[in-house]
Order: C-alpha cells, then sequence, then structure tokens
C-alpha cells in the first residue's frame, strides 16, 4: 500500500461530495428503517481499515487463500465477545445478508402456513417479512 497516494477529495471529488452530502443528512435525519442503523465511529474506522483489502474465505485456520492470520485475530476475537455477550459456546459472525438471516430464522421456527406478523414495505417493512412476491409470503 502507497502511503501518499491522493485522498478521495482529490481523485473523485463528485463521489467525495456525495459521501460529504449523505454524511450530513445522516447528522440532519432521524430515520427509523432498521436496516438503515448507524455505524459507530469505531465500526466506521475498522471498516474502512486495510482489512478490507483481504479475501477471507472459509473459517479462522481454515481459509482457502494464505495471509488471513490477522483476519482471523480479528474474526476470533468478534466470536469470542459474542460467545461472552450471549453465554453461548459457538458463534458465527460471517456476515450474511438480512433477507437470509430472515429466512434461516423461519426455516428454523417455523412450519409452511404458519402466521407471521409482519410491516407493510410502505410503513417500513421488507420484502422478506411476508410479501406476497417472497418466500415468506409464499409459505408463511
Amino acid at each position: 500500500m502507497i502511503l501518499t497516494e491522493p485522498v478521495l477529495n482529490e481523485t473523485d471529488p463528485e463521489v467525495f461530495a456525495a459521501i460529504q452530502a449523505e454524511r450530513l443528512r445522516e447528522t440532519e435525519s432521524l430515520v427509523m428503517i432498521a436496516s438503515e442503523n448507524y455505524a459507530s465511529r469505531a465500526v466506521m474506522e475498522a471498516q474502512a481499515s486495510v482489512m478490507t483489502n483481504k479475501y477471507a474465505e472459509g473459517y479462522p485456520g481454515a481459509r482457502y487463500y494464505g495471509g488471513c492470520e490477522f483476519v482471523d485475530r480479528v474474526e476470533r476475537l468478534a466470536r469470542n465477545r459474542a460467545n461472552t455477550l450471549f453465554d453461548s459456546e459457538h458463534a458465527n459472525v460471517q456476515p450474511h445478508s438480512g433477507s437470509q438471516a430472515n429466512m434461516a430464522v423461519y426455516l428454523s421456527c417455523l412450519e409452511t402456513g404458519d402466521t407471521i406478523l409482519g410491516m407493510d414495505l410502505s410503513h417500513g417493512g421488507h420484502l422478506t417479512h411476508g410479501s406476497p412476491v417472497s418466500f415468506s409470503g409464499k409459505f408463511y
């Protein structure tokens, strides 16, 4: 990594301006959409780190590519912290989409034809909360 590379406002001022405008929008608004929660400064810093450069498929100690020792360290920290938080023996902290997470819960807890309560899309609901065009609306 070259530490003297130009910063975003020099390399792409339009994208920089859009990011700044979004930052302003977030500070002047109260967004009540669950999937648009606000990341802390620490989370933003971690996500904008060199860790985003590393492809790390698999689990710590069993990745498909080399050079993952530091990613493994962070993932182990996250798993240990999740285990402590939830008083559990096992945790998987690898990200999935909200849709996949919803499907995992539905398939593990519901039977076809069960009733679930979900908000309408126009009121902040999500497609996977029972919308007729989604798997959840077809099975539950």
